[in-house]
């Protein structure tokens, strides 16, 4: 299992570097679809991720964001965001990764975050524990909602349709506040080492997940959905924490899914 790891860290940095010469270039970005930005980072990181697993391991399926996925049966799948934070990348905001894990039989075995912008590798192994950069890391302690500091995401296509915004109005008015970076990947990674307490989304995608679950599980967080189902990278919504906050985080779910508001939105008054 270590060599996955070490080929996963090896391959991330790589395209970390990558990327980071085309940040440099202020490349632009195209549209993939209506909403949804896409850059030639986001194509040449995962060609060159895809042809190093490849080589490493042909047996293997990858499915990746930007179309590099082999549609066959196999033991081992990787799961890979060549460029997660797209739309931060587009516009040099500085929050965004190369992220990649790799499932066997339908278990998350390894997983990296490397973020090029601070040169920050988050890696985990199932069993071996997680770790940034070669250290140690472990979920908060936190113990209530109310002293926690939580993130969340929204998706590029049909914002003002997406019912986050009532879950995300609650926890910003419980917790000591919501951060909205951008980077599923990273948020997750933040999870486990313990700069977030928590994090949720709806729609995420498996490769904007794999490998944080991974990472928060063996950094000693929980993972599960917003309903309190288990957690699944085919699944609706994920809630990930650190485990203190869990059984909080999904009553006040629940009470926001029931249509039952603590706090109702404010209205807008003319001046």
């Amino acid at each position: 299992m270590a060599s996955y790891l070490e080929t996963a860290m090896e391959i991330a940095r790589e395209a970390g570097a990558l990327v980071t010469s085309m940040a440099e270039r202020r490349i632009g970005y195209e549209l993939k679809g209506d909403f949804d930005l896409v850059t030639e980072a986001d194509r040449a990181s995962e060609r060159l991720i895809v042809e190093r697993l490849q080589s490493h391991y042909p047996q293997h399926t990858i499915v990746g964001e930007e179309g590099g996925q082999r549609e066959r049966q196999a033991e081992y799948c990787w799961y890979v965001d060549p460029v997660d934070g797209t739309t931060n990348f587009a516009h040099g905001f500085p929050a965004y990764n190369v992220t990649m894990a790799v499932e066997r039989h339908g278990e998350l075995i390894a997983g990296v975050t490397f973020d090029p912008t601070r040169n920050e590798m988050f890696a985990a192994e199932k069993g071996g524990g997680a770790y940034l950069n070669g250290r140690r890391i472990h979920v908060s302690k936190a113990q209530r909602v109310e002293d926690s500091l939580v993130a969340t995401g929204f998706p590029s296509r049909k914002r003002h349709e997406n019912v986050n915004i009532h879950f995300y109005y609650q926890l910003a008015m419980i917790s000591h506040g919501v951060r909205r970076a951008g980077s599923a990947a990273l948020d997750l990674a933040y999870v486990a080492s313990g700069r977030l307490d928590g994090f949720w989304e709806f729609g995420l995608n498996s490769w904007d997940m794999a490998a944080g679950i991974l990472l928060i599980e063996e950094a000693g967080g929980r993972c599960s959905d917003m309903r309190s189902g288990s957690r699944s990278l085919r699944g609706p919504h994920l809630l990930a924490d650190n485990g203190l906050i869990h059984e909080e985080m999904l009553r006040i779910f629940s009470e926001v899914f029931a249509g039952t508001f603590r706090y109702p939105l404010p209205q807008i008054r003319p001046e």
